[in-house]
């Protein structure tokens, strides 16, 4: 077995087991691998579902990459993030931004620019090394529903930093309905961060919009047919390392 393969299955073994750990306290999941430490976790709003219809939900979720020894931890390259099948995606008749309107915005102009689309928020941090000064960054983050990208919709994830220079971080990320376990996925390429001197050290998001005729409609929604929800993540940085593993929530049953 090769060295990153190994790499991999360790990772997928220890994150598993830090989801079966923690997934039910405020922990999350934690993995060490190589140099790097990463923690995540997630939760909805309302826990009490209905098993069979939707009902509309509150996402949030994080994570959080770290060097072992300190410092700036390896760029992240691309993260995949998978949603249970008993999630449900709603963009129908949800106005949609465009990314070119957003080259140089920020959080609060992409509001202006695109109110009806904004579907969630957080906020992005960064690490900086430069020469021998090693800083953190951090910006607020504007998620947008964006244009079909191959006939599937996308989410815009959008923050504009200030030091060590202006720069807009802008993610158009595919999503994509999937057979299987997992229902939709969703593809983040990050850009460089400060012309590659940067890495992503955390990434929060807080998503959940309801729209249409009343608000009845939501942008999220979810059942509870087997008590659990889960979340799967597939983690690839720049040194070849990879982690995969996945964190369950409890849901139940809502009655009457």
């Amino acid at each position: 077995m090769s060295r990153r393969r190994l790499t991999a299955v360790v990772a997928l073994a220890s994150l598993t087991l830090g989801a079966a750990l923690f997934s039910g306290g405020a922990g999350g999941a934690l993995v060490a691998v190589n140099s790097l430490v990463l923690r995540a976790d997630g939760g909805f709003q309302p826990r009490a579902l209905p098993r069979h219809g939707y009902a509309p939900i509150h996402f949030q979720g994080y994570f959080d990459i770290a060097a072992k020894g300190g410092g700036k931890p390896v760029p992240l390259q691309q993260a995949v993030i998978e949603f249970d099948r008993d999630g449900h995606l709603d963009v129908n008749g949800l106005p949609t931004c465009q990314p070119q309107l957003l080259a140089e915005a920020g959080s609060a102009e992409a509001r202006r620019a695109c109110p009806g689309a904004v579907v969630g928020s957080g906020r992005i941090e960064a690490i900086v090394a430069s020469g021998n000064a090693v800083f953190p960054i951090s910006a607020p983050l504007t998620i947008l529903n964006g244009p079909r990208l191959g006939g599937n919709p996308s989410a815009i994830l959008l923050a504009r930093t200030s030091f060590p220079q202006p720069q807009t971080f802008m993610v158009v990320a595919p999503i994509e309905r999937r057979p299987g376990r997992f229902r939709y996925r969703v593809t983040l390429d990050t850009p460089p961060i400060a012309e590659g001197l940067g890495s992503i050290s955390r990434v929060e998001v807080d998503i959940g919009k309801r729209f249409g005729p009343g608000n009845k409609r939501s942008y999220v929604a979810a059942r509870c047919s087997d008590g659990v929800l889960d979340t799967h993540g597939r983690f690839t940085f720049a040194d070849g390392t990879v982690i995969d593993g996945s964190v369950e929530k409890a849901c139940r049953v809502k009655s009457g």
